[in-house]
């Protein structure tokens, strides 16, 4: 497993900072919130994108990929039942994968709940089909990128669609494609009625991502959730890709919680290793 943060809790640095910063605190990898970087995606130029991978590149950082896809957009719905407002949807889902690819990430999370949740009219099943619809038009520009998308469920606090995750195995599997996955996140789980361990060892082996935050919202180790035993569950699954501090709270600052959650994860997952697998 290697350990990465999310960018936006940065607000107001230069990017240039945050990579050194973030590399010198210990992480491989930063993730990107598309709208910290513009105000779409496709007004960052392509001179723009080799100069932040440059950035990150000197500072040893490796840009995992992109997350809040369709944050702070107007015009984009997952599962509208308006065909163009889908295809328009699907474009700039398009745009954001070359973009990722362009950056040198690898993997996308799919969340935005306001951009997928139920329009009037719209019935659970009918929405599974046209995000379906909205996300196989993007599958050829994934697979000629090399980017997965990860599918993120999200609780009935944020979102009507994609709350669990056999919903976003269902997705995926009405998809059916690669490229396609399951995301994970830790403050997403505690929503479900089965506990986060659990759902970890059951489905971390077809995870694509993995976000680590409390169930407060904010970092690991700045609550009560025990990470010992989410590593151990990890660790059971086979999942062995990038886990990424994404927090809501950004108190008490960046810099503590950047340093303060991975010196408590490398504990825990210390911790995971040395107590052996745990059975189910």
């Amino acid at each position: 497993m290697r350990f990465a943060t999310c960018n936006e809790q940065f607000e107001g640095w230069e990017f240039d900072r945050v990579c050194r910063f973030v590399r010198e605190v210990g992480y491989d990898g930063l993730e990107l919130a598309p709208f910290t970087l513009a105000d779409r995606i496709t007004d960052l130029s392509a001179a723009r994108r080799r100069e932040l991978k440059a950035q990150a590149d000197d500072s040893g950082l490796e840009l995992l990929g992109l997350h809040w896809l369709l944050a702070k957009t107007e015009g984009f719905h997952l599962t509208s039942p308006d065909a163009p407002v889908r295809r328009r949807t699907a474009d700039y889902l398009i745009a954001l994968t070359h973009a990722c690819g362009d950056l040198g990430g690898a993997v996308m999370v799919l969340g935005s709940p306001q951009q997928r949740s139920l329009l009037p009219g719209v019935s659970s099943d009918q929405a599974y089909t046209l995000a379906a619809e909205t996300l196989n038009a993007v599958t050829p520009a994934l697979q000629e990128r090399g980017v997965t998308l990860c599918l993120e469920p999200l609780s009935p606090n944020e979102t009507d669609f994609m709350n669990t995750c056999e919903d976003a195995l269902r997705l995926a599997g009405m998809i059916d494609h690669p490229r396609v996955v399951l995301h994970l996140d830790v403050k997403a789980m505690y929503s479900e009625s089965e506990p986060p361990v659990d759902l970890i060892r059951r489905h971390g082996a077809r995870a694509g991502h993995f976000h680590a935050n409390d169930a407060n919202r904010r970092g690991p180790g700045f609550g009560d959730v025990d990470f010992v035993p989410v590593f151990q569950a990890l660790r059971d699954s086979g999942y062995e890709r990038w886990v990424s501090v994404e927090v809501f709270d950004y108190t008490p600052d960046p810099e503590t919680i950047a340093r303060q959650s991975l010196d408590y994860m490398r504990a825990c997952l210390d911790t995971a290793g040395a107590t052996g697998p745990v059975s189910s």
